[in-house]
């Protein structure tokens, strides 16, 4: 009876042995792979799986090992953190809080902008928040910022490094969802963009109607002055606008060149196009404010020329990598590789490249990367045994009933997803909950959306989850980025070194309250992606589409071909209509390999 009990309960008494071992404080990757394991013996003794189930185990870790996408981890990694150490963020912060400080909000503005650049280059949430909250939070409480502004501001923008790429997270989802690193990037982009977008413009609002919040810095605080007293923005007003030219006419051109170039024939993505036309004009800006240094002609300010050197370097390098993973001239993993070359030269050039700095970001990197592999290998040992018991058709049972339909298991999802981000890491939550929901969501929403295809629909669902994590990394009393930023943020009143003024400590409530309306501003953003999902398809190349008579015809004249090149000279005489299906019935092994190899031929020329 307890036998039968159990064979019948079998997965959800695996969740919740899976439950009770993380309960324990057990580290996540060996709680996953002893669940796997001890339910798998378990479902061996009463019967439920065969002797020889775990036989196929170490095939499937040893394929975990070979998988070249997640070297891409360590390579953005390794890039990140030799561009935070090597004083980047410092310099960004100072250089853009420059540019916009004059204005009200001009150093949130700042912070949003310089966020989303380390976001782009480190790609992780703790080293964002951190690095803001060192150099950000000091200058907002000394010019009088309200202490819930500026805390949201530098949360809310660190936790842009799980949406925009090149983003680990993005890496990992798309390994997990069987897709493309590159069309996750594309289909990434544009929310990514706009939720950045949708930021700046909450700080506007602010600086318009609550001017008190977010005040300008003051005239002693501008230090990159003209000789004649003139702050030098519209020297750096011309640059820009110069290097919007530039890229816009890059745009037009793009086609015709990247045609000659690569010698393919259809129309470039527009996310590709905005990626080059980005590097192209910020090549041109270095380039210029190059020479204008060294020639000393003095065409543009001293602000126009900090800015071109602290911002230009570390764009041109993200772009590149992005650009080449966009135009399939490189993989994910080659361009990590390329990005990692990149911020080595640049801290070399700025004469930070040490032993000890090589040496931290190495031993932070294999860190990262290992602890990745082993939740990895848990997950999978823990998947092998929950599919081996038809846990994926359990979980798809638990959604076929919703009211809804794909809709309602979007919202299901997003809701699970957004309080499990609360408690748990998002490695754990991309190597546990998305193998179980992937199945079920390539199966249900495809159809969800006319003329989407199945790519398209998990690349979708990624970006969604993507953006759900965000806002789960915020979230009181659990959300990561608050906990980050709490560690650094002055815990004891103190006297600011600048203005000799006592500043009082931030309060953890302030922290919290603080992080509200950016939750606010993503859920806004999510709810977009889902009610529009041409935001993250539209960046996506889709198969031309081929008729199923086209297709039949194909597969039809390749088997033609096949059993003409097999008949021997004559035996057309002796064949009728009968014949025909004896001597060449659909299912022998060369027809399979024909129609295979047909369907191949025809994927390729679909691209």
């Amino acid at each position: 009876m307890e036998t039968s009990f159990i064979a019948q309960q079998f997965v959800p008494i695996m969740f919740a042995g899976l439950l009770a071992f993380l309960l324990t404080g057990f580290p996540v990757a060996f709680a996953l792979a002893a669940t796997g394991l001890g339910f798998g013996f378990l479902g061996m003794e009463i019967g439920l799986f065969p002797p020889s189930l775990f036989q196929a185990l170490p095939l499937r870790i040893f394929g975990i090992m070979q998988n070249d996408t997640l070297l891409a981890i360590p390579f953005f990694t390794f890039m990140g953190i030799i561009l935070e150490r090597s004083g980047m963020a410092e310099d960004l912060l100072e250089t853009v809080g420059q540019v916009f400080g004059p204005v009200r909000g001009g150093v949130a503005i700042a912070v949003i902008l310089v966020g989303a650049l380390l976001a782009a280059t480190t790609g992780v949430v703790a080293a964002a928040v951190i690095s803001m909250g060192l150099i950000s939070l000091p200058i907002m409480l000394r010019y009088g910022y309200s202490r819930v502004v500026a805390t949201g501001v530098i949360t809310a923008s660190g936790t842009l490094a799980q949406a925009i790429p090149p983003s680990l997270v993005l890496i990992v989802l798309a390994d997990q969802l069987g897709r493309s690193v590159g069309d996750m990037y594309s289909g990434a982009l544009i929310p990514g963009l706009l939720l950045v977008g949708l930021y700046v413009l909450f700080v506007v609002a602010l600086a318009i109607f609550r001017p008190s919040m977010v005040p300008a810095l003051p005239p002693e605080a501008r230090i990159y002055r003209e000789e004649n007293g003139a702050s030098g923005h519209r020297s750096l007003l011309a640059l820009f606008v110069l290097c919007l030219g530039v890229g816009y006419g890059w745009s037009q051109m793009h086609d015709s060149i990247m045609h000659a170039w690569l010698g393919r024939e259809q129309a470039a993505a527009s996310d590709e196009v905005f990626i080059m036309s980005m590097t192209v004009a910020s090549l041109v800006g270095l380039g210029l404010s190059m020479v204008n240094r060294q020639l000393k002609i003095g065409l543009l300010s001293r602000l126009a020329e900090q800015v071109t050197f602290s911002l230009m370097p570390p764009l041109i390098l993200i772009f590149l990598v992005l650009g080449t993973i966009f135009l399939g001239v490189a993989t994910p993993t080659e361009g990590g590789a390329m990005g990692a070359l990149g911020a080595m030269i640049l801290a070399m050039i700025k004469r930070k490249l040490s032993m000890p700095l090589m040496k931290q970001a190495l031993d932070n990197t294999a860190k990262l990367a290992s602890f990745v592999l082993f939740i990895l290998i848990g997950s999978t040992v823990f998947s092998f045994t929950f599919n081996a018991a038809d846990g994926h058709i359990w979980v798809e049972h638990l959604f076929d009933k919703m009211p809804g339909g794909a809709l309602g298991f979007l919202i299901i999802v997003n809701v699970l997803i957004f309080v499990l981000g609360m408690f748990i890491d998002f490695f754990e939550i991309a190597f546990i909950v998305i193998p179980l929901l992937a199945p079920v969501a390539e199966k249900i929403l495809p159809g969800m959306v006319p003329g989407m295809t199945p790519d398209q629909a998990m690349i979708w669902f990624g970006v969604i989850i993507a953006m759900n994590l965000q806002t789960s990394f915020l979230t009181p009393p659990f959300g990561f980025a608050l906990f980050y930023l709490r560690s650094v943020a002055p815990t004891k009143d103190y006297t600011d070194r600048v203005t000799g003024e006592n500043i009082k400590a931030v309060q953890t409530t302030e922290i919290y309250k603080g992080s509200i309306a950016f939750i606010v501003l993503q859920l806004i953003m999510v709810a977009a992606v889902i009610a529009m999902p041409t935001l993250v398809t539209g960046g996506i190349s889709k198969d031309a589409g081929l008729s199923s008579a086209d297709v039949m015809s194909a597969l039809e004249a390749a088997s033609e071909d096949d059993s003409d090149a097999q008949e021997p000279s004559g035996a057309d005489d002796k064949k009728d209509g009968a014949g025909d299906l004896q001597a060449a019935p659909a299912d022998t092994p060369a027809n399979a390999k024909s129609d295979e190899d047909a369907l191949k031929e025809l994927l390729k020329t679909s691209k």
